[in-house]
C-alpha cells in the first residue's frame, strides 16, 4: 500500500490521557484508541500516505505498526471518505430523532449564558431555592393540589401535558444553547426511561471538545430548570408573604409550574439512570460505556454472565471497570429511588385522575361525562403507551439480533 493516500472524513481528535478520542462530527461515531492511532489519524487527515504515516507511527510507537491492519478498521468505522460528496446520516441515538443536526444561534451569543459568571448565578438561584424550601416548606409542591389548575380535574390533567411538555422543551433548549456556546450542534429526539417518554438532546458532539468544555451542555438544561424554578418560586414567596396579591389563577398556574419544573429538576439528578447528572459522572471520571459495563458486572454477580460477554468485559476500559464496580449497585438501588419519586409526584396525580376518570365512565356510554372522562384518560395514558411501544419494539429488536 505504498504512495496509498486514504481519504478520510473530516475526523476530529481529542487527546484523553493516554488515548486519543477519534470521531466523525457528521454521523456521532466516536472511538477511543490508543495514541498511536491519533498520530495516524493526523497524518492522514494532512494527505501523508500510508508509507509515510507508517514511518511517523513507528517513530512514535518505537516499533512498526500494521497500517493496512489498521486502515481497515477506520474503513469499518466509517471513518474513510470512500463516497465523496455523499451525506452520510447520523447515527441514531433515540428510537425517534432529527436527521439533522442543528445550529441555529451562533456561538458569539450564546456564550455568555454559559461562561463563568453565568454559572455562578446559576448556583447561587439553585442556593436560593433551597432556601425557599427551607424557609417556607408551604412552597413545596403537594401534587395533588397543585398538579391541578381547575376544579375540573380531567380539563386539569390535560391542560397539565402542555404544561410538562413546554418545560421539557425549555430544558432540552438549555442543552441545545449550551452546546452552541461551545460551537458544536446537537439534535432532538423522543426516548424512554423505564416506562416513562422522555424528550431528549443529542449531545454526541461534544466528544469533539476537550472533557472540560462538556460540562455546560451536559448541565445547560438543569441551569435553564433552575432559572425558572427560583423565578416562580420567587413569585410564590411573595405572595407568601402578602407583597404581592394576584388574582388566584395566577398563583394556582405559579403552582403547577412549581411542580412541573421540581419534578423535573429531580428527575435529572437521578444519577442511576442515563440522566444528565449521570452524564457529568461518566464525562468526570473518564468513562466509555459505563452503562454496558454496569450490566454485565451485574450479570457477572448473579452468575450469568456469558462466555461473549466474559470476552467483552475482560476488554473494557478500565476507567469504566473502576466506576462500574460501586454504580452497579448504586444503579440496582436506584429504582428504590424512582419508586420514590413516582410515589412523591406522580402517584398522587395518578389516583386523583383515575377516581375522577371511575366516576365518569361508571355513568355509562349514554352519558356524555363517560365520553369526556374516556377522552381525557386516553389522553394522558398516550405517552405511556408510546413509552411501552418503544420498549417490546427495543426488545423485538435485541431478540432480533440475538437469533440472527
Amino acid at each position: 500500500m505504498g504512495g496509498t493516500v486514504v481519504p478520510l472524513r473530516p475526523l476530529t481528535l481529542v487527546e484523553e490521557g493516554d488515548e486519543v478520542l477519534v470521531g466523525d462530527p457528521g454521523t456521532g461515531t466516536f472511538v477511543s484508541m490508543p495514541a498511536v492511532g491519533g498520530v495516524i489519524v493526523s497524518a492522514l487527515l494532512r494527505g501523508a500516505t500510508v508509507e509515510e504515516a507508517a514511518v511517523e507511527a513507528e517513530a512514535f510507537a518505537g516499533e512498526p505498526v500494521d497500517l493496512p491492519a489498521f486502515v481497515a478498521t477506520l474503513a469499518e468505522l466509517g471513518f474513510v471518505d470512500d463516497r465523496p460528496g455523499e451525506e452520510r446520516p447520523a447515527v441514531r441515538t433515540a428510537p425517534i430523532q432529527m436527521r439533522r443536526w442543528m445550529a441555529g444561534v451562533s456561538r458569539r451569543v450564546a456564550r455568555p449564558f454559559f461562561g463563568p459568571v453565568a454559572w455562578s448565578v446559576y448556583g447561587a438561584l439553585a442556593l436560593f431555592c433551597l432556601a425557599v424550601f427551607v424557609a417556607a416548606p408551604s412552597l413545596f409542591p403537594s401534587p395533588a393540589r397543585d398538579a391541578f389548575l381547575l376544579d375540573d380535574i380531567g380539563l386539569s390533567a390535560l391542560l397539565l401535558m402542555p404544561f410538562v411538555m413546554v418545560s421539557t422543551a425549555l430544558h432540552e433548549c438549555g442543552h441545545w444553547l449550551a452546546a452552541r456556546a461551545i460551537g458544536v450542534t446537537s439534535r432532538f429526539g423522543v426516548d424512554r426511561r423505564i416506562m416513562l417518554l422522555v424528550f431528549e438532546t443529542d449531545l454526541t458532539q461534544v466528544w469533539t471538545v476537550p472533557r472540560r468544555q462538556r460540562y455546560g451542555p451536559l448541565l445547560g438544561g438543569m441551569a435553564v430548570d433552575v432559572v425558572l424554578l427560583s423565578l416562580l418560586l420567587g413569585a410564590r414567596l411573595l405572595i407568601h408573604e402578602g407583597l404581592w396579591s394576584p388574582p388566584a389563577p395566577v398563583d394556582a398556574t405559579l403552582a403547577v409550574w412549581v411542580f412541573v419544573k421540581l419534578a423535573g429538576l429531580l428527575w435529572q439528578c437521578m444519577i442511576f439512570l442515563r440522566t444528565d447528572v449521570y452524564a457529568v459522572l461518566v464525562n468526570a471520571l473518564g468513562c466509555r460505556d459505563l452503562w454496558r459495563v454496569k450490566t454485565l458486572l451485574l450479570r457477572r454477580a448473579f452468575g450469568r454472565l456469558t462466555r461473549e460477554e466474559a470476552a467483552e468485559l475482560a476488554g473494557a476500559a478500565p476507567a469504566d471497570l473502576r466506576a462500574g464496580r460501586w454504580f452497579r449497585w448504586v444503579w440496582l438501588a436506584g429504582f428504590a429511588g424512582v419508586l420514590g419519586w413516582f410515589v412523591v409526584f406522580v402517584v398522587p396525580v395518578a389516583v386523583t385522575v383515575l377516581l375522577w376518570a371511575a366516576g365518569g365512565l361508571l355513568l355509562g356510554p349514554f352519558s356524555l361525562r363517560f365520553w369526556y372522562a374516556l377522552l381525557c384518560t386516553a389522553l394522558l395514558l398516550g405517552p405511556q403507551v408510546l413509552a411501552v411501544s418503544l420498549a417490546v419494539r427495543e426488545r423485538l429488536a435485541a431478540r432480533a439480533g440475538t437469533s440472527g
